[in-house]
């Protein structure tokens, strides 16, 4: 009977030692998590009113924590979202995740109001300095290992140097001109910086612009092979020049080359005009991009 008892007590202290460490552990991951916590908003919403949420930039995912709440889009605004309550009175708390395309994850927890305080909200001034600079960063696939954030930062570093390191490339014609003043490499990725002269007085409506690889020679009466490239970013949104002024942009490009019979053209498009404008570049000014350094956004 002693003996029963004495492997009856061993049984209970080595279960109370297993649940004992397996809450220590949990405890430790559950710490552990909390680090990278991402710290939710707070907002209300109601049934008969839209609120809108203004993020810094372009919306890509959007997930809603339950069918209280319907949101979408904005028509023509990439950025904004708008979103309300599906159904009246609602007393459990909800949420919604949001991913933008320079890397941002946002979490909002969601409550409702007959009279919410606020109906609309700019995301960009709600978030501090150092909280930009430590951001959350989402990866995507067609950037690789290269962050969000990183990329937008070099695009802006090259706009607001505005450094014409290449000069010998530039198409001129019925007061435009086209220059493209650098190619830099990062990461596996290039980076072209252009450059748009309007010295008319007529404004430059820009439509698109235009990637692609073409045969440096083409025989008559055979078929031009091209090979368009897509650019994954732009520093900014395609807009108007206006008469007598100048613009710039930085195009973001998977890292590439081309054979010698070969060259990349560079096309910017007027919208309901012909003053289109192209740029020729040679394999030779590809490789000789120049080596961005992401320790201190140098340029080598």
């Amino acid at each position: 009977m002693k003996a029963i008892f004495k492997n009856l007590l061993a049984v209970v202290c080595l279960i109370t030692f297993t649940d004992n460490t397996n809450a220590q552990q949990v405890a430790s991951h559950t710490g552990k998590l909390n680090m990278g916590k991402v710290e939710p908003y707070e907002m209300q919403v109601t049934y008969n009113k839209t609120s809108h949420l203004i993020f810094p930039a372009a919306i890509r995912y959007v997930d809603l924590g339950s069918e209280y709440l319907i949101a979408g889009k904005a028509e023509d605004a990439e950025n904004v979202l708008r979103i309300k309550a599906a159904v009246r009175d609602f007393e459990e708390e909800t949420n919604f995740s949001v991913i933008t395309d320079d890397g941002r994850f946002y979490n909002f927890n969601v409550f409702y109001s007959a009279y919410p305080a606020s109906m609309n909200y700019d995301l960009l001034t709600m978030q501090k300095a150092s909280d930009r600079e430590n951001a959350n960063d989402v990866l995507f696939e067609e950037l690789g290992s290269n962050s969000p954030s990183l990329a937008g930062l070099l695009l802006e570093t090259i706009y607001k140097r505005n450094k014409r390191i290449v000069k010998h490339i530039g198409s001129k014609s019925y007061g435009i001109q086209f220059l493209l003043k650098g190619i830099y490499v990062h990461n596996g990725k290039f980076y072209f910086h252009t450059e748009l002269r309007n010295k008319s007085n007529v404004p430059f409506q820009i439509d698109f612009v235009n990637f692609k690889v073409v045969d440096k020679k083409v025989a008559k009466r055979t078929v031009v092979q091209e090979k368009p490239i897509t650019p994954l970013r732009m520093y900014k949104p395609l807009d108007e020049i206006t008469g007598n002024a100048t613009d710039q942009n930085v195009f973001l490009l998977d890292q590439f080359t081309i054979t010698d019979d070969k060259v990349l053209i560079i096309e910017i498009f007027e919208k309901n005009g012909g003053r289109q404008q192209t740029l020729q570049v040679e394999n030779s000014d590809l490789v000789h991009a120049k080596l961005v350094n992401d320790m201190h956004l140098k340029i080598n």
